[in-house]
C-alpha cells in the first residue's frame, strides 16, 4: 500500500474527530446555546447536509484541477472551520461554521478516495478505502471520547480547538508527503461523469449506503444521553463507550477491508443483518448499563465492517468516474448521517424516548439489507447473461479504471 494512502488516512483523523465528535458534546452545547438537545443535535444533520452537498459539488468543480493542490486547499478551509466553530458566540454562527467544515471535509473525501483508489490495483480497492475508513475508525477510538473528555472538563470550545491543531498537523502532511499526482492526458468531461447515473445500480449503491449508515448513527449520535438518562450511566462513562465504539469499528474495518474486496455482497448482507440485530437489542436492553456497553462495541464492529465493501462498490459499478463515484459515496453516507440524526431527534420529541431511536435506526438497516439483495440479484442475472465471471469482471474493472 502506497504512503501517501496513510498520510490519507491520517487526515481523515482530523476530519472524522470533527463529523463525529458531537455525540459526546451534545448536552454542554445545547446548555450553553441554550437550546435542547434534538436541536443541538441538527448540528450533526447540517454537518452530513454540507457533505451531502459539497461532495458532488467540489468533486465536479475540482475536477480538472491538480489533485494535491485541491487537498490542500481543502484541509486548510476544514481547519478555518474548527477555528470558527470555537469562536461562535451563537447557535447559528456554530451552525454556518459546521455547514463551512462539512463542504472541505466533503470535497477532501472525494478527492481522496479517487487518489487512493488511483493508486492501487483493481483487486487491492477495498484495502486502500480501508485504509482511508481506518482513520475515521481511529477517530472513533481517540478523537471522539478525547474531545468528550475535553468538552467535559475544558468546555466543549477546547474539542473544536483541538480539532483545529489536528487539521493543521494534517495540512503538514499532505503537503509534504502527498506526491504530485498528474492530470490525465485525456481531461475528464462533466458529461462522460455524469453518465454513471444512468446505471441503476449506482443508485442502488447510494440508498443502501444512506440506509446503513443512517441506521447505526440514528442510535449513535444520541448514544450520550442514552448513557446517561436511560441506563443509568455517570457522565465520566461516556468517553469510555464512545471510546469502545471506535475499537469496535477499528476492528470491524481491518476485518471487512480483508474480506470485502473476495467476498464483497456476503460482507454487506452480514454486516447489515448484524447492525440490524444489534439496534434491536439495544432498544431491548437499554436500561442494562453492562449489556449497552457490550452492544455499543459490537455494533462499532458490523458498522465499519461493511464501509470498505460500501465503498468498494460504488467504485466497481462507476468505475469509469472515480472522482464523481467517491462523491457519491461520500454524499450517500452522509444522506445517512442526516437522515439518521433526523429521524432519531423526531421520535426522541414524539417521547418515545431514547431507546426508540435504536428502533428507528433498525427499521432503516432492515429496509437496506432489501435493497442489498435486489443489488445481488442483479449483479447475478447481468453476469449470467454477460457470460462473465470473477477474471473477467476484474479485467473489466481494470479497463474502467485505465479509462
Amino acid at each position: 500500500m502506497p504512503l501517501a494512502v496513510y498520510i490519507l488516512g491520517l487526515s481523515v483523523f482530523a476530519l472524522g474527530t470533527s463529523e463525529f465528535m458531537l455525540s459526546g458534546l451534545l448536552p454542554p452545547i445545547a446548555d450553553d446555546m441554550d437550546v435542547s438537545i434534538p436541536r443541538a443535535g441538527l448540528l450533526i444533520s447540517a454537518f452530513a447536509i454540507g457533505m451531502v452537498v459539497g461532495a458532488p459539488l467540489l468533486a465536479v468543480a475540482t475536477l480538472r484541477l491538480p489533485r494535491k493542490t485541491t487537498l490542500v486547499a481543502l484541509i486548510s478551509v476544514f481547519g478555518v472551520g474548527q477555528v470558527a466553530g470555537a469562536l461562535a458566540t451563537s447557535y447559528e454562527v456554530l451552525f454556518v461554521s459546521r455547514v463551512v467544515s462539512a463542504l472541505a471535509c466533503a470535497g477532501f473525501w472525494a478527492v481522496g478516495a479517487a487518489v487512493a483508489i488511483a493508486m492501487v490495483p483493481v483487486t487491492a480497492r477495498a484495502r486502500a478505502m480501508a485504509v482511508m475508513i481506518g482513520g475515521l475508525s481511529i477517530a472513533n477510538v481517540l478523537g471522539v471520547p478525547a474531545g468528550a473528555f475535553l468538552g467535559e472538563h475544558l468546555g466543549w470550545r477546547s474539542a473544536f480547538w483541538a480539532v483545529g491543531g489536528a487539521s493543521a498537523v494534517a495540512l503538514v502532511g499532505v503537503v509534504t508527503l502527498i506526491p504530485r499526482i498528474p492530470l490525465p492526458e485525456r481531461r475528464p468531461r462533466l458529461r462522460g461523469e455524469l453518465a454513471i447515473y444512468r446505471d441503476r445500480q449506482v443508485w442502488l449503491s447510494i440508498v443502501v449506503t444512506a440506509l446503513a449508515a443512517g441506521g447505526v448513527f440514528c442510535a449513535f449520535s444520541y448514544l450520550a444521553p442514552l448513557l446517561t438518562d436511560v441506563a443509568g450511566l455517570a457522565d465520566g462513562w461516556v468517553p469510555t463507550v464512545l471510546a469502545l465504539f471506535g475499537v469496535g469499528a477499528l476492528i470491524g474495518t481491518t476485518i471487512g477491508g480483508r474480506v470485502a474486496d473476495a467476498h464483497l455482497f456476503g460482507v454487506l448482507l452480514s454486516g447489515i443483518t448484524a447492525s440490524t440485530v444489534l439496534l434491536a437489542a439495544l432498544a431491548l436492553f437499554a436500561s442494562s448499563p453492562a449489556v449497552v456497553i457490550v452492544l455499543s462495541l459490537l455494533l462499532g464492529v458490523s458498522a465499519f465492517y461493511t464501509a470498505p465493501a460500501l465503498n468498494a462498490r460504488m467504485f466497481n459499478v462507476a468505475g469509469a468516474a472515480p472522482t464523481l463515484a467517491g462523491a457519491t459515496t461520500t454524499a450517500a453516507f452522509n444522506l445517512g448521517n442526516t437522515g439518521g440524526p433526523w429521524l432519531g431527534g423526531t421520535v426522541i420529541d414524539a417521547d418515545l424516548g431514547y431507546e426508540a431511536t435504536a428502533w428507528a435506526g433498525g427499521a432503516m438497516t432492515l429496509v437496506a439489507i432489501a435493497f442489498v439483495a435486489v443489488s445481488l440479484r442483479l449483479h447475478t442475472r447481468s453476469r449470467v447473461v454477460t457470460g462473465g465471471g470473477p477474471a473477467s469482471e476484474t479485467a473489466s474493472l481494470e479497463r474502467a479504471q485505465r479509462v
